[in-house]
């Protein structure tokens, strides 16, 4: 949830009219048409930025983050609507990690926007540098990727790793005839897992609510960090909170007691999907009840092995509305510690030789697992070949007694992985 910011730049991509018929050229005249930001290594190209009302009347805005870095990042999109009135709506994005020369699309909705002829403007790119490693997924390009008549499109990814990568997603955009962009799709059945060197195919089909017939897919995105960070200003500060879901969430706020949070909801697809909203805990004893529309829904809380909340529900077909989570403390959450509890204590009982060397470095598989640290090029080896030198006990007992920080404790990890001294 939290990521140290290294560096922040900030960049914007030119103006475009919403609702703007485009004819399509190909090759130098395509590139004529819609050029790019040379200047800029991270950036949003004219030709994938558009704003349009869809089907339902909600003014939508798409687009693709290219990260020409050789370092990860992670984006926040700022973006302004002028309504006919010449009243202007900003929404903020908090984008997922996008790898080093990586491209991932985003789509956001403005549903207070009701002009004829509101007018798209600039998009403020704003990043910090993080750790994220490629996503090892890699869509085949051959004859089994098909755009089928009615507008969904069928293909086939393969893990190209050489570890499981679990509850991957992909991203594309879809293009029209008149239009250029349409929209912003993924792949609406959920893939649980992908084995290295398994091929699995995938279906990406249209938002319903997009009026006009498809034409092609392009720039698909896999990605292994679906969650959507979303900052919503509570008791008088920045409230960080992310959701996973088949459908689309945005307009966060809380009331003035900061105690329940509406969130606007899309779901334009006649198919059951799900959402699962993580927060940070306040107290850690928080009760919390859902409502669609002043309706209750049905949900699941629990806490995960970070620490945080979690909200899990069934999302139906073709329902949009405003979600209403309550039971949140009032106040703003303490700093959530960068390494889990129960890490600590793990290192605590190995020192203690309470437990087994396999059952610490369960702890440390973890801390790579969710990339709290990590090493270029670690080979992930089975279960059975771990180990790790029994001296090492001396730095998990500094650090479970609190002489070192977590800080220190995880460059010592990070040092001992890469010289191969712990092998896990």
């Amino acid at each position: 949830m939290r990521n140290q910011h290294l560096d922040l730049k900030i960049f914007s991509t030119p103006s475009k009219i919403s609702q703007l018929t485009i004819p399509i050229f190909l090759g130098l005249f395509f590139l004529l048409l819609f050029p790019t930001i040379a200047y800029a290594d991270v950036f949003i190209p004219n030709s994938e930025y558009a704003g349009y009302y869809d089907y339902e009347g909600v003014y939508t805005v798409v687009g693709n983050v290219k990260n020409q870095n050789d370092f990860a990042l992670i984006p926040t999109i700022t973006i302004s609507v002028i309504d006919n009135d010449q009243k202007k709506i900003t929404h903020t994005l908090h984008h997922v990690p996008i790898p080093a020369m990586t491209d991932i699309p985003f789509k956001l909705k403005f549903p207070e926007i009701h002009g004829d002829n509101p007018v798209l403007l600039n998009a403020e790119l704003e990043y910090s540098k993080t750790k994220k490693n490629s996503v090892p997924i890699q869509i085949i390009y051959d004859k089994t990727l098909i755009t089928h008549d009615d507008g969904h499109v069928t293909g086939r990814i393969q893990n190209i790793g050489n570890q499981t990568v679990y509850n991957p997603k992909i991203f594309a955009i879809v293009h029209g005839y008149e239009k250029y962009i349409l929209d912003v799709a993924q792949n609406i059945k959920p893939i649980e897992k992908i084995e290295s060197g398994e091929i699995l195919n995938f279906t990406i089909y249209p938002d319903p609510s997009v009026s006009e017939p498809v034409r092609f897919y392009s720039c698909f995105a896999p990605v292994d960090t679906t969650v959507i960070p979303v900052t919503a200003k509570k008791n008088g500060g920045d409230f960080n909170f992310r959701y996973d879901s088949g459908a689309w969430y945005s307009a966060a706020k809380f009331d003035e007691k900061g105690t329940t949070m509406s969130i606007r909801g899309y779901n334009s697809y006649p198919l059951e999907t799900y959402a699962n909203f993580e927060f940070p805990p306040i107290s850690g004893n928080e009760k919390f009840t859902v409502t669609l529309n002043d309706e209750p829904v049905d949900f699941i809380q629990s806490i995960d092995e970070m620490g945080f909340w979690h909200v899990a529900f069934t999302v139906g077909p073709t329902s949009q509305g405003t979600l209403k989570i309550s039971g949140f403390d009032k106040g703003l959450p303490p700093e959530m510690p960068k390494i889990p509890q129960w890490i600590k204590t793990n290192a605590d009982w190995w020192t203690r030789n309470q437990i087994s060397d396999s059952e610490f470095l369960e702890g440390i598989d973890f801390l790579f697992e969710k990339q709290i640290v990590s090493v270029p090029e670690r080979n992930v080896i089975s279960e059975s070949q771990w180990s790790i030198p029994s001296w090492v006990k001396n730095s998990a007992g500094w650090w479970s007694e609190e002489k070192i920080s977590d800080d220190e404790f995880l460059n010592i990890i990070e040092n001992l992985v890469k010289r191969k001294i712990i092998i896990v």
